[in-house]
């Protein structure tokens, strides 16, 4: 049954799944920029768990847990190589917690990008094999439903880390994250990497990071008709164009005070953030892609989530919160709203 629960799901209509834990805990003062640790899941666990039954009352199925970034060699850049399987069980076991609370929801234990795979250095490859192989091996033996490979720009590491995924016995999603190039770092095209991560035995394929909506969905039609599995789509909540495909090269002429580092990307992108309403759009263009697995990735707020339940015919805890803007004292509709207030709306 474990085995094909996630296609089972899926194949009834829409999973969402929350994604972009580093981002939203580095802004509530939980982790560094930069290193991206995932430390909090060791020091603040309360935090942890905090953002994850905000995403999980917002509408994600799916309680992933925060290892993204808790890899041997991120930790080794920090010093602090000990902690790593603590960091790792205890990230699981806290996504395992709020997970039980809701009756269905899946734990997803989490593989990502290494950032040191070289598609010409076997030993590198070996590396970073060894890395998948521990970080999985906790997922299972921590209790977890599904493991989520995310976020690859090499077309070989995304082929290893399902590989060592799948070996698990548990569904495996697989989501690609192009650079700006408009294909894998090691020259293989985006659709064929779906196409053979499918092929490979991937029970999702799809991409997330990296691309707003706006440029996440031309790759996105090509995936869909290029592969006959689930597709998956988590882009970040930020308006990239076809100048500027990816957030890490975005601008923003407006700033008066620019970053420290000479970039937006990471800490000085928050005037470039889609609003909620773009997001939802983008979750309802991809549904009818058919498009099953949704989320949203780096610089995702609990907002973000429930735009999309609501946007696929979700009712969540969190709904019960949508906006009655008839009922705001200058912009709403309700009787017993003043009309010489309400008319100062469009002078405000």
């Amino acid at each position: 049954m474990t085995q094909n629960l996630l296609t089972d799901r899926l194949d009834a209509g829409p999973v969402i799944c929350a994604e972009g834990f580093l981002f939203e805990l580095e802004r509530r003062g939980y982790l560094t920029a930069g290193e991206f640790v995932p430390e909090v899941a060791l020091e603040f666990p309360e935090a942890l768990r905090s953002l994850h039954v905000d995403f999980q009352r917002a509408g994600s199925d799916i309680v992933e847990a925060f290892t993204y970034n808790g890899h041997r060699e991120k930790m080794r850049v920090i010093g602090k190589e000990d902690l790593l399987e603590p960091l790792n069980r205890s990230a699981l076991k806290i996504a395992r917690e709020v997970a039980d609370q809701v009756p269905g929801d899946l734990v997803a234990g989490n593989i990502s990008n290494s950032n040191i795979w070289d598609p010409e250095d076997p030993a590198r490859q070996a590396e970073v094999r060894g890395m998948f192989e521990e970080m999985v091996g906790w997922a299972v033996e921590e209790g977890a439903d599904l493991i989520i490979g995310e976020t690859f720009y090499y077309a070989g590491e995304a082929l290893t880390a399902l590989e060592v995924a799948k070996s698990s016995g548990l569904p495996v999603v697989l989501t690609l994250a192009p650079m700006a190039f408009q294909e894998m770092a090691d020259g293989v095209g985006i659709v064929e990497t779906a196409q053979r991560l499918e092929q490979a035995g991937a029970d999702v394929v799809g991409l997330n990071c990296f691309r707003g909506p706006e440029t996440m969905l031309p790759w996105l039609r090509q995936i869909r008709e290029a592969v006959s599995c689930h597709v998956g789509a988590l882009p970040i909540p930020y308006r990239t164009t076809a100048e500027e495909p990816t957030f890490f090269n975005l601008s923003d002429e407006r700033a008066s005070v620019p970053s420290p580092h000479g970039r937006t990307f990471p800490t000085a992108l928050d005037p470039l953030l889609t609003n909620r309403y773009e997001i939802g759009a983008f979750a309802r263009e991809a549904l009818d892609l058919g498009v099953n697995y949704l989320g949203v990735c780096c610089g995702a707020a609990p907002i973000h989530i429930r735009e999309v339940a609501e946007a696929v015919g979700r009712t969540t805890e969190a709904s019960r919160f949508s906006e009655h803007m008839e009922n705001h004292f200058m912009y709403g509709s309700n009787e017993r709203l003043p009309e010489h207030i309400v008319g100062l709306g469009d002078r405000a």
